[in-house]
């Protein structure tokens, strides 16, 4: 029987994300396609002991239920009638607020490795449903394959896509409020469909700059020029495909090789966190 778990809880990012109608709940119904990205993941352990505990590298994420990772713990609490003595780790490497999905990731990493290390045999279909109730990012990650998603996010398509390229990404340390996004996004007219922008297993990168938009890029560009400008360079340093990640304030780029990735990182402001990713390794 275990004792403990390690687990590494991956970033991601959106290729695209149109906001296609605000629902009766509340929520918005999203059309995206999610990408994991693997070399960035916060890494996260799971001990069982006589006591709770919660110990983060990260002094903004609180011990509390304003914690997405002790929210799902007390979702699988509450789903089996008994309180589970765990004693958690967290080092935070995805940076908070990025639109990289690192808070939905690690809840979903809490609800896996909770799954496993205390054999509960919740079946995948009930872990879709509590990993809904925590945030529409946070069922994709349950597998993190890249997929299409739509409704909240939680209706997923896996797709055999193979981006063969270097991913830059860059984070300006703003921190954008996913609520304050939500408020403020248009929602999208536009009926662009991603089974056009894969042929043979590859993404179409010309198809997808002038057919795919982030419904988010209007009014975060709008109140932030900075992030806007990330975006712009990389178009112009020789970017394949460059697009906002979420709600932001992350920017990404794909480029053919790293020497030009590398030269479109060294326009940008060098306080910015950059990191190129070799997707060939994936």
């Amino acid at each position: 029987m275990k004792e403990y778990i390690e687990i590494k809880a991956p970033a991601k990012i959106n290729i695209g994300l149109k906001v296609v109608s605000k629902r009766d709940d509340g929520y918005h119904n999203l059309y995206t396609f999610f990408y994991p990205i693997y070399g960035l993941s916060d890494i996260m352990s799971f001990k069982k002991n006589n006591a709770d505990y919660f110990i983060s590298n990260e002094p903004l994420i609180k011990d509390d239920e304003s914690n997405l990772i002790i929210k799902a713990k007390k979702l699988v609490e509450n789903k089996i009638s008994n309180n589970l003595k765990t004693g958690i780790t967290l080092q935070k490497n995805i940076p908070m607020g990025a639109g990289l999905g690192g808070g939905s990731s690690d809840a979903a990493a809490t609800l896996i490795s909770l799954n496993e290390l205390y054999s509960l045999h919740i079946a995948y279909n009930e872990l879709i449903e509590m990993a809904l109730e925590l945030g529409s990012d946070v069922p994709f990650f349950l597998k993190a394959k890249p997929s299409i998603g739509e409704s909240r996010g939680e209706l997923l398509n896996q797709v055999e896509v193979n981006i063969d390229c270097f991913l830059l990404i860059v984070n300006p340390h703003i921190h954008i409020s996913t609520a304050e996004a939500f408020r403020n996004v248009n929602p999208s007219d536009s009926n662009w469909d991603y089974k056009n922008m894969i042929e043979g297993e590859r993404f179409n990168f010309s198809k997808l700059q002038n057919e795919t938009t982030n419904d988010f890029e209007d009014f975060v560009f709008g109140k932030y020029p900075e992030i806007k400008n990330i975006k712009n360079i990389m178009v112009k340093n020789g970017s394949l495909f460059s697009m906002m990640s979420g709600s932001g304030s992350t920017v990404y780029g794909f480029f053919d090789s790293r020497e030009s990735a590398l030269r479109a990182s060294n326009k940008l402001n060098h306080s910015y966190m950059r990191r190129i990713y070799d997707l060939n390794d994936y």
